[in-house]
């Protein structure tokens, strides 16, 4: 086998050019890790952010590092401890926030972390699921309660958290409100909006009042407008805004500083939700094998699309992530590392 690989490495943070394809060692995998020969690899906001250096004050990674945080491939080799998998099986994952490293040709991830592929899938769908889908399914199902009865507010139903949101609220029994462009409107009653509000022609706050709560995709001026879509005792879940104490002691292991820190930070948003009797929570997703194997069974019984935007060639990484940074993407953007 070969000791050197190709990937897309972090020397700095900064603009586009503080990350470039390079060789780098194949890393070996320890106890209870898999090293996976990488077919695919998702991009995500968190991604650009990572490499601009915006989330430096929650993790600050030593350079240089590999980046990429969700793939999906087939097992090479087991590390001492595997039990779940074996050599030849085609998995996916979101891998350890602390390491990332999707962004190459092979991965070390724990076995925790893994779930076998959807079996409908091909690798590049595959790898558009895990970050966004777990996104979804842990904001809808632990901090919203999605259910039968309840309404639901997700702005930005057409982005690659929001295509999942929208089919997960609507398995869970909710009613769904969603923003989209004219562009974006048929794709997201196809998976399952009630009502719809064409962003460009009219402000959803005039349009949509009491629901019990609302998912925010978008941040910046829609977060800040969506409190007056929410009822009072409702909540408003952001994956695109300001944390807030509970991030910290919840999301990130109980770091009491951090938590003191995000308390000045989502001041304005706390207060803006106290005015309104509206609870505000900023949610950072975990990785779970299990609840992406719950993921996979969904696509597997057909209830759950992967919306893909488009997929390009590893050594078009940086063009991939300027079409994501553009904010035009309809769906997951993906590269393939294996033809």
């Amino acid at each position: 086998m070969t000791t050197t690989m190709r990937a897309y490495v972090l020397t700095r943070y900064g603009g586009p050019a503080a990350a470039e394809l390079r060789e780098v060692p194949v890393p070996t995998p320890g106890p209870n890790e898999l090293r996976i020969r990488v077919h695919a690899a998702g991009l995500n906001p968190v991604d650009y952010k990572t490499r601009a250096g915006q989330l430096r004050v929650i993790r600050s990674y030593p350079l240089p590092i590999v980046l990429g945080n969700e793939l999906a491939g087939i097992v090479e080799a087991c590390g001492p401890g595997v039990t779940r998998f074996a050599p030849g099986d085609r998995v996916f994952a979101r891998v350890d926030k602390d390491l990332m490293g999707a962004f190459a040709e092979y991965a070390c991830v724990a076995e925790s972390l893994v779930a076998k592929m959807p079996q409908q899938l091909d690798f590049a769908a595959a790898a558009a699921v895990p970050l966004a889908g777990l996104t979804a399914l842990q904001g809808l199902r632990d901090e919203l309660h999605a259910s039968p009865g309840r309404r639901l507010f997700i702005p930005g139903g057409a982005g690659g958290v929001g295509t999942f949101a929208l089919q997960l609220a609507k398995q869970f029994g909710a009613e769904v409100a969603t923003t989209a462009s004219p562009r974006g409107e048929a794709l997201v009653r196809r998976l399952g909006a009630d009502v719809v509000v064409d962003y460009t022609k009219q402000a959803f706050e005039t349009v949509l009042a009491d629901y019990d709560g609302a998912f925010d995709l978008v941040g910046g001026d829609t977060l800040t407008r969506s409190f007056a879509v929410v009822k009072r005792g409702g909540l408003v879940l952001s994956i695109a805004g300001v944390p807030e104490p509970q991030t910290a002691l919840k999301d990130l292991g109980g770091r009491y500083g951090l938590a003191a820190l995000f308390w000045v930070a989502s001041a304005g948003l706390r207060v803006r939700g106290a005015f309104r009797k509206v609870r505000y929570r900023y949610l950072f997703m975990h990785p779970s094998g299990a609840d992406l194997a719950d993921l996979a069974r969904r696509i597997d019984e057909g209830t759950l699309e992967v919306v893909i935007d488009r997929v390009v060639p590893f050594a078009q990484i940086g063009e991939a992530f300027a079409h994501l940074e553009s904010g035009r993407a309809k769906g997951k953007v993906v590269v393939r590392m294996v033809d």
